[in-house]
C-alpha cells in the first residue's frame, strides 16, 4: 500500500511538473488530486524537492529501460532496413508513451532552472541520443551493413533531424502524423545514401 501511494504521488507529480513547472507546483494541490492529507505525502517524500529527485530518478530508469541508451543497446539493426524499422518503433515510443512524453516536456520547462534537469535533457537529446547510435553504426559497419564512415558523425546527423520532428511533436501534437512520415522518409534516405545492400 504504501509503494502504491508513492507511485501514485510521482505518477501526480509527473503530471504537474510536466504541465506547470517545479516552481508552479505546490504541494497541498499535489496532495489534494491524490485525495491526501499534507501529511500523508511527508510520510513517503520529506520535501518538494525529494519527489522531484526520486521522479526524475524513476523516469532516468523508465526511459533506458523503453528506449535505450548506448549502456543500454537495443539489438543492433541486421540490415540497413532494420535500422528503419528499429528507428521508426523508437520514435513512436517516444511520441507515444506518455510518461516520456511528460517528462521531455518536464525537462523542457525545467532545463533552465534545475542543473540535474540540464544534464538530462542535454543527455536526452542529443548526447545520449549520439552516444548510443554511434554505438549502433560502429556495429552496423563492422557486419558491413553501413558504409565505412565516422560513426560519431554519422549519428549526430542521424539523430539531430528525427529528435527536431520529436520536439515538433509536442509543440504541434496535430503534426505527429505527418512527423513520423518525414521521420521514416530520413531514416530511408540514409539508409540509400550510407547502407550497403
Amino acid at each position: 500500500m504504501a509503494k502504491d501511494t508513492k507511485e501514485r504521488i510521482l505518477s501526480a507529480a509527473l503530471d504537474m511538473f510536466s504541465q506547470k513547472g517545479y516552481a508552479g507546483t505546490n504541494i497541498r494541490e499535489l496532495t489534494a488530486s491524490l485525495g491526501l492529507a499534507k501529511s500523508s505525502m511527508y510520510r513517503h517524500f520529506d520535501s518538494k524537492e525529494a519527489i522531484w529527485n526520486a521522479l526524475l530518478d524513476e523516469m532516468t530508469a523508465y526511459y533506458e529501460e523503453h528506449f535505450g541508451s548506448s549502456e543500454h543497446l537495443p539489438p543492433v539493426p541486421d540490415s540497413p532496413e532494420d535500422l528503419v524499422t528499429m528507428t521508426m518503433r523508437l520514435v513512436t515510443i517516444t511520441v507515444s508513451d506518455e510518461k516520456i512524453v511528460k517528462t521531455r516536456k518536464l525537462l523542457t520547462i525545467e532545463q533552465y532552472r534545475d542543473e540535474r534537469a540540464r544534464d538530462l535533457a542535454t543527455k536526452h537529446f542529443l548526447t545520449g541520443l549520439t552516444n548510443m547510435f554511434s554505438v549502433i553504426f560502429r556495429q552496423m559497419m563492422d557486419k558491413g551493413l553501413l558504409k565505412e564512415n565516422d560513426p560519431a558523425m554519422l549519428a549526430f546527423a542521424y539523430t539531430a533531424p528525427v529528435s527536431s520532428l520529436i520536439h515538433l511533436c509536442d509543440r504541434e501534437p496535430q503534426k505527429t502524423e505527418e512527423a513520423l512520415k518525414q521521420a521514416e522518409a530520413f531514416s530511408r534516405h540514409f539508409v540509400k545514401v550510407y547502407g550497403r545492400s
